[in-house]
């Protein structure tokens, strides 16, 4: 393979869920290139997702806080320092276009759509077909490089992650939340569907800690001491850990049912006003979709 190849960085600054997905591409460069030394960056709150990873060299974190200017240029300036032979870039905004094209990269990949792609020395279709994955999508910008590969997303807690959420009775995981509230199953279905949910079993509210208000009336609405509230107790991380080790999650359309996809972790994924043809629905072996 080129040494263009070999100092790679792949941009990813969206949502926790969209964070999580492009792991598959790290996955799939370090099995095709594994003496390459790869970078990721992330929007600020998303670096937690990979904290230690096996395959990283290094984070490189976009602070949205910042002005728009003061955050794109200083990493424009971080990104040249580096000296990056490649630059793959999974979004379709300005920014990340500026970016990408002003790395100093030799090669630089990213979507057609990309307002700057026509600075780019490889513009990849950017396909909307029903049923394609986004997955699917994000590998079509490795094909320059790698060839057509297929891996799934794929986190790696530590070991003190698990030790931080271990239980002793079996559980179910459930994430009532979601940044968008048109993605968000009503209060009262989640009390309905924790009253099926089997005597033996812990039923465990996970989210964000802007999210502990609506367990915890979830909790007191279902009237057991079986429903325990643990929204902003875990990181990232440690989710992925708790989802992990759960008979089942039972999700949104939302980052809890990527961490049970990159945790390969059975999940039921319930679709409110999105549907997973959009192509961000599980990739567990065992999911289910409602």
């Amino acid at each position: 393979m080129s040494s263009t190849s070999s100092n790679i960085l792949i941009i990813q600054t969206a949502f926790i869920g969209d964070a999580i997905l492009v792991s598959s591409m790290i996955e799939a460069l370090h099995k095709a290139l594994p003496d390459s030394s790869l970078s990721l960056m992330v929007r600020q709150g998303n670096e937690g997702l990979y904290k230690e990873h096996p395959f990283l060299k290094e984070v490189l974190v976009l602070n949205k806080k910042e002005t728009w200017w003061k955050r794109t240029l200083g990493m424009v300036s971080e990104v040249r320092k580096r000296r990056f032979r490649t630059v793959i870039n999974v979004q379709r905004f300005f920014s990340t276009g500026l970016i990408t094209a002003l790395s100093g990269a030799k090669v630089r990949i990213g979507f057609q759509k990309n307002p700057l792609s026509f600075l780019f020395t490889h513009r990849i279709t950017h396909s909307m077909k029903e049923g394609l994955h986004e997955v699917e999508r994000n590998m079509a910008l490795l094909k320059p490089i790698i060839g057509e590969v297929m891996t799934e997303p794929k986190l790696y807690p530590h070991v003190s992650d698990f030790e931080q959420c271990s239980r002793t009775r079996r559980y179910v995981c459930m994430a009532p939340s979601s940044v968008w509230f048109t993605k968000q199953w009503p209060k009262e279905k989640w009390v309905e569907l924790i009253s099926h949910v089997p005597e033996h079993l812990d039923i465990l509210l996970i989210g964000a800690p802007s999210d502990q208000a609506l367990c915890d009336e979830i909790k007191d609405d279902t009237g057991t001491d079986r429903v325990l509230n643990m929204a902003g107790k875990f990181s990232l991380l440690e989710s992925a850990a708790l989802i992990s080790k759960a008979e089942m999650s039972y999700v949104n359309d939302s980052a809890p049912m990527h961490l049970a996809s990159a945790m390969n972790a059975p999940v039921s994924a319930i679709y409110c006003s999105t549907v997973p043809s959009f192509g961000f629905g599980p990739r567990s072996d065992i999911s289910f979709v409602f």
